[in-house]
């Protein structure tokens, strides 16, 4: 056992905490999707948005967490995985908050308004614009959500290798 295994020092329950919702709201999120394009009630294109919403509000909670708390330690790896790590984490900050703003800009300027679980409307706020909308429908779907998926499985299968290749014990400090 090295001295790594025998002393884990976990990121902040805060941080924590953000880490495991956002990754909640995402798979709700496309699951709502997945049962929109499956049955074409627009019950779940809504709720799709309102969480799509939660997981813009989340991330930006996220990232003021992240500039306040301190962070544990790094984790021994070589020079190029820790880049590797930083530049996935980096991408899927930035897709999980771009992915909710090319859905929100979507829905506006395709003249429609996003409903906040029936809390508060974001209204149109632009002149309705079929060609931008489809234009961010594209990179909504098209561009960002391929994105999010290969990051996605790219930061799991770090952590998985770190697991149970590296054996280092790194799942224990965000779970």
């Amino acid at each position: 056992m090295n001295k790594f295994q025998s002393h884990i020092q976990k990121w902040p329950t805060t941080s924590r905490l953000l880490h495991w919702i956002s990754a909640l709201l995402l798979l709700v999120t496309w699951c709502l999707m997945l049962l929109y394009g499956n049955s074409d009630n627009s019950l779940y294109l809504n709720l799709h948005k309102a969480f799509g919403m939660s997981v813009l509000f989340w991330m930006i909670a996220r990232l003021i967490n992240r500039l306040l708390t301190n962070t544990p330690p790094s984790v021994p790896m070589p020079v190029w995985q820790s880049i590797i790590s930083k530049l996935t984490h980096f991408a899927l900050y930035a897709l999980l908050i771009a992915m909710p703003m090319a859905g929100l800009l979507m829905s506006v300027y395709g003249g429609h308004p996003v409903d906040i679980f029936g809390l508060f409307e974001i209204p149109v706020f632009v002149t309705p614009d079929r060609s931008a909308a489809r234009f961010y429908n594209d990179v909504h779907t098209d561009i960002i959500w391929p994105m999010i998926i290969a990051f996605t499985l790219a930061h799991i299968g770090g952590a998985l290798y770190h697991q149970f290749i590296k054996k280092d014990n790194l799942i224990k400090r965000i779970i």
